[in-house]
């Protein structure tokens, strides 16, 4: 793909191909542009990233991005590069094409692996949806096809890893387990927990948050440590959206200690605009937002050194407090590593279900 005309058609695909179908919610068509900006998004200082278009008789079959991650490579000490933006129709030669040209372009990098889909990295978008196709996806969570399941085992791909979204309602009152743990935290370990300063947000406060998912995140499959510049980006896209009482920090003995981000599931709004903000797309999002009544949990984490404190609990009863209080009557905590059992754990001893399952694909080049 070489042309800006290209680049728009890339970025539309998905509007034709989901066109009737009823809970794929069209993201903003001028975050995707902003996504895929390399002179915008500091992602391409560290990266290579190329797109691919599927054509037959004139018109887009399919779409794919190859991607190397110079980051992933050197932390994670793996040559292993990345598929993303992954869309086709349901045809397998289409599909198996796509794979195929992706796999060539990482080979000729030196790439050995290739992972799958992140959008376009894992501190994005990622993975493909393997049930509850009858769901509206909430922020920053994708849909897909179920065949698309098929498409990509069909080409060789194998699971990696799955990733789980919990689903909660404040009508089933949090443990008593949980209040318990989360007082005795409180008052034994001079915990202290607060929302995020919105005017402090792109100075002290990014710098605290920086410092705890850095810590925090490092032993998590497929963790990428964000540069500032990447920081500052995704503090400029919460800033949208966050709601400070549901954005917390915790502190023990006055010092930084862990985060816990939640966001409205501005999806509810964005269902009824086709992802364009204007000319009157913004008024139909201030009206329906007010109707949110759903949060996601983000991000949830704790520097190593004040791991097994409990502070998991006290996020959990804050978090569940502060968001009822403010008109949040249910939440999804995604997403969760199949493999990550003392967070799965908490969150079932909690009264969350499983209700959604996301796929990272892998394969050997």
């Amino acid at each position: 793909m070489r042309t800006a005309k290209e680049l728009r058609q890339f970025i539309m695909y998905p509007w034709r191909l989901y066109r009737g179908t009823p809970y794929w919610v069209a993201p903003l068509v001028s975050d995707q542009r902003l996504l895929l900006d390399p002179k915008k998004n500091p992602f391409f200082e560290h990266s290579e990233v190329q797109h691919f278009l599927a054509w037959r008789d004139g018109k887009i079959i399919g779409r794919i991005s190859a991607i190397v991650d110079h980051n992933y490579v050197e932390f994670q000490q793996e040559k292993a590069g990345f598929f993303g933006f992954f869309e086709c129709i349901d045809d397998q030669e289409a599909a198996g094409q796509l794979f195929a040209t992706t796999e060539k372009w990482l080979r000729e990098r030196g790439m050995v692996r290739m992972i799958g889909p992140t959008n376009p990295s894992t501190n994005d978008t990622v993975g493909m949806l393997t049930d509850a196709f009858d769901q509206y996806p909430v922020l920053h969570m994708p849909y897909n096809f179920p065949y698309y399941l098929r498409l990509c085992e069909a080409a060789g791909l194998t699971k990696a890893r799955d990733l789980y979204a919990y689903y909660m309602e404040s009508k089933i009152a949090i443990s008593d387990k949980i209040r318990r743990v989360a007082e005795l935290v409180t008052k034994r370990r001079k915990v202290t927990v607060r929302p995020l300063n919105m005017k402090k947000l792109f100075t002290e406060e990014i710098a605290l948050i920086k410092t705890v998912y850095n810590d925090a995140w490092t032993r998590n499959w497929g963790f990428v440590p964000w540069t500032e510049a990447e920081l500052e980006h995704t503090a400029k896209d919460l800033k949208k959206v966050v709601v400070p009482d549901v954005a917390l920090l915790a502190f023990v003995d006055g010092e930084i200690a862990g985060v816990s981000i939640s966001l409205p599931d501005l999806n509810v709004a964005l269902r009824h605009i086709n992802g364009r903000l204007f000319p009157f797309g913004l008024f139909k999002v201030l009206w329906y937002a007010r109707k949110i009544d759903i949060v996601r949990t983000l991000a949830l984490g704790v520097r190593k050194k004040f791991q097994g404190l409990g502070l998991d609990a006290v996020f959990y009863y804050e978090t569940y407090l502060r968001g009822t209080k403010a008109g949040f009557h249910r939440g999804e905590m995604s997403w969760i590593l199949e493999d990550n059992y003392p967070m799965r754990n908490a969150m079932e001893n909690w009264g969350a279900r499983i209700y959604k399952t996301y796929r990272i694909y892998g394969k050997e080049l």
